[in-house]
């Protein structure tokens, strides 16, 4: 009986590890999704720093892909268009393009954090599953009940 008891034991792991598994996987692209972003709206808040100290008709190289550029003038330092998603853009002051970069920057920064939190708690329980798992092998091959 303690046999039996012992397999329903490891077929339930079994199954809750393939899904703890796929949720750290889904948690690691997440991440890697969220820091991409991170990554992208930095460099953004960067450069608008740097245009902030420019004047008008200062000429910069724009990356326009493929480690190529394009020269371009500053016409209007304290406009910038932002985007605001689903393809829609909007003019905002550079203040206010700043301020918005922030306010994404500090979301993701909290959407970050929960993410790294639930990926170190999913990885703690596959870790003890897995602990049991060996626990339970071990007893079966030395033929303890």
């Amino acid at each position: 009986m303690a046999h039996r008891a012992a397999e329903e034991e490891l077929r339930k792991l079994s199954m809750e590890m393939r899904y703890l598994e796929q949720t750290a996987d889904a948690l690691q692209q997440r991440i890697s999704m969220v820091n991409a972003a991170l990554t992208d709206l930095t460099y953004a808040n960067l450069t608008l720093e740097g245009i902030e100290k420019e004047k008008e008709n200062t000429e910069l190289l724009v990356p326009i892909g493929g480690n190529s550029y394009v020269k371009a003038k500053i016409t209007d330092t304290n406009k910038v268009i932002v985007g605001l998603g689903a393809g829609v853009s909007v003019e905002k002051s550079l203040a206010d393009a700043k301020s918005t970069l922030k306010e994404r920057l500090d979301e993701l920064g909290k959407t970050m954090n929960a993410a790294q939190q639930q990926f170190t708690q999913v990885a703690d329980r596959i870790n003890t599953g897995r602990t049991r798992i060996e626990t339970l092998l071990n007893d079966a091959r030395e033929g303890k009940p």
